[in-house]
């Protein structure tokens, strides 16, 4: 009986420090007999760093020289900034956590320092979300920061680049042979309905399965005709992880030979940014997130840019969400599809990956000639290697 009370005080005790964390230094009193230990003072003076920013935003005064509300005598944790904040997070917190809470912090309390400190960007997790944070400020951002803004937008970029640059040239660069077959043992190469065929041999009656003792992969020959490739990308507020893809793919086609690519980025204006198409860290430092959307303009701008409709791929990529009109953009795609210009529509992916757009206008550009996806970088490059047949 008493090693199961110990069981009970032991959980209780838990349960109340950690509502004692969650509540901060102004919970009841009653929560605050518990002792913490030093780690858990530690995460104690993380949330309360953060807290101080919430007491602020609701209007209570805080005393930053006297202890008058702390519950802890005079013994109040010092003040520390925000990169000895970040440093001590990182430390404490699972990875996952700790960049939710980076993340959280700084969009929601702009914490001092972020924007005119490179000690601070240089603290940053490199993941996507610190890129979408930095995107968001970009306008914001001080000379004496931008050096350290662009390095951290650059690994970013770069760990990208590793996930996708092989399989995305490879979708592009050819097509598969089916009459010739390959010892490069890729993916992309792969020929179930020849394996499962060369295989049946093998059949396993006990196991009722195949045993693939030979799989077989295709070559691809290299594709030779040039094609135009006009990559729209809306920039509007809700675009920054769709604008973050669209500047890597644009970097590894604007490399290939049989691709002439364009690069547009839009809001109510256009602004043609094919000279920086081989840098996705140049792209990224240019963009403007925000304003309004006009789809039909960027239309009409990269339909200009068209010498050979046949050969010609406009890339659409936009939450769709128009706020210029509906019937100049109807009319628009109807236009370039009877000239015969193919017209591919990527809609904009949420922070989860999934699809945000507006399915009512979608389906009108379908109904005109459109094709419309949500699709990842790599499906993506599938999916125009399949067009450019």
């Amino acid at each position: 009986m008493n090693d199961d009370n110990n069981l009970i005080n032991t959980k209780n005790a838990k349960q109340i420090k950690r509502w004692r964390l969650i509540l901060g230094k102004y919970a009841n009193e009653s929560l605050c007999k518990n002792n913490f230990t030093q780690y858990e003072r530690q995460i104690e003076q993380s949330l309360d760093y953060l807290y101080q920013y919430e007491y602020r935003r609701r209007g209570l005064k805080l005393d930053e020289n006297k202890s008058k509300h702390s519950k802890h005598g005079g013994n109040d944790n010092s003040v520390f900034n925000t990169v000895n904040w970040l440093n001590q997070t990182r430390k404490l917190f699972p990875k996952s956590t700790f960049e939710r809470m980076q993340i959280q912090a700084i969009s929601r309390y702009h914490l001092e320092g972020i924007l005119n400190d490179p000690n601070v960007i240089q603290s940053l997790e490199p993941n996507i979300d610190s890129v979408r944070l930095l995107m968001n400020f970009r306008g914001q951002i001080k000379d004496e920061v931008y050096l350290a803004v662009k390095e951290l937008i650059r690994k970013v970029v770069d760990e990208i680049l590793k996930k996708i640059k092989s399989s995305f040239i490879n979708a592009l660069s050819g097509k598969r042979n089916r009459f010739r077959r390959s010892q490069i043992r890729y993916s992309q190469n792969f020929d179930w309905r020849a394996t499962i065929k060369a295989n049946l041999k093998h059949f396993d009656k006990t196991k009722q399965q195949i045993i693939i003792e030979n799989v077989i992969f295709n070559s691809r020959t290299t594709r030779q005709l040039t094609w135009d490739i006009i990559l729209c990308v809306d920039q509007s507020c809700s675009m920054n992880s769709s604008i973050l893809y669209s500047a890597v793919c644009a970097s590894i086609m604007a490399k290939l030979p049989t691709i002439n690519l364009h690069l547009i980025v839009f809001d109510t204006q256009v602004v043609d940014l094919t000279h920086f198409a081989h840098d996705p860290v140049e792209i990224l430092m240019t963009v403007q997130l925000g304003g309004g959307t006009d789809i039909a303009k960027a239309l009409t701008y990269a339909e200009q840019k068209i010498k050979n409709p046949q050969r010609s791929v406009v890339v659409l990529v936009s939450d769709f969400y128009e706020g210029g009109s509906l019937a100049t953009l109807y009319h628009t795609v109807s236009r370039m599809n009877g000239n015969r210009i193919k017209m591919l529509g990527l809609a904009a992916l949420d922070y989860d990956a999934e699809p945000v757009y507006d399915i009512q206008i979608t389906q009108q550009l379908a109904n005109r000639g459109m094709q419309i996806a949500a699709l990842t970088p790599e499906h993506f490059a599938d999916w125009l290697a399949e067009v450019m047949r």
